[in-house]
């Protein structure tokens, strides 16, 4: 497994603000999209294309499309939901599925609860979106489920994650084709689960709390 921490002022700019307490639920959802957008143009820089031959308003020329297949972007629902309209900003032509992930209390293991994707991912490169790379169990699951479906190239973009999660991604992965695309590896996870120093529950912040 590779990962790549994105180290640009911008980045950094943005992700203070998002770990701010005070910046409000539509402040962090624009941020958080922004921060992605940037996430993903580095993320994107081995996309696969192909040759393509055009006519400019002066001459003929060649330049270069997305590949066929097209990428495969895949939220990991809820908070990555909250990340998928800065990817596909960056990759309008990518095609979209879903993966609804959940912890079951009591073995603790990330159980899949709701899905649409293609049976066959055989040749496709898919970006998973998931905010936070904390414990790292569900997204060990998440692409375990994509590599079952043939699956050669996954890339992760999350904009957190913690030095226990990428272990265990190295650990339980290994050999995998997977990269790992962040702003930040952050210091630890505490007592909670909670990436320290972190920006809390995305996904609360985000959409709010439903009581």
């Amino acid at each position: 497994m590779r990962i790549h921490v994105v180290d640009h002022p911008l980045v950094a700019h943005k992700l203070t603000t998002l770990r701010d307490k005070r910046t409000d639920s539509p402040t962090f959802r624009r941020l958080a999209d922004e921060l992605v957008t940037l996430l993903a143009y580095e993320a994107t820089r081995d996309v696969r294309t192909e040759q393509v031959d055009i006519e400019s308003p002066v001459t003929a020329t060649t330049g270069v499309k997305l590949s066929h297949p097209r990428p495969l972007v895949v939220p990991i629902l809820r908070a990555g939901l909250g990340m998928l309209d800065g990817m596909v900003r960056l990759l309008p032509t990518a095609e979209v599925g879903f993966l609804g992930m959940i912890r079951n209390e009591e073995t603790l293991k990330a159980e899949t609860y709701a899905t649409r994707m293609p049976d066959d991912l055989s040749g496709r490169q898919v970006y998973v979106l998931d905010p936070m790379l904390a414990t790292g169990g569900t997204l060990v699951a998440a692409i375990n489920e994509l590599i079952t479906r043939g699956a050669d190239d996954v890339t992760a973009i999350c904009l957190l994650a913690a030095p226990e999660g990428v272990e265990v991604m190295e650990r339980e992965l290994a050999g995998a084709p997977v990269t790992v695309v962040t702003a930040s590896v952050d210091e630890r996870l505490n007592e909670d689960g909670y990436i320290v120093p972190g920006l809390g529950d995305a996904g609360d912040r985000m959409y709010g709390t439903a009581g």
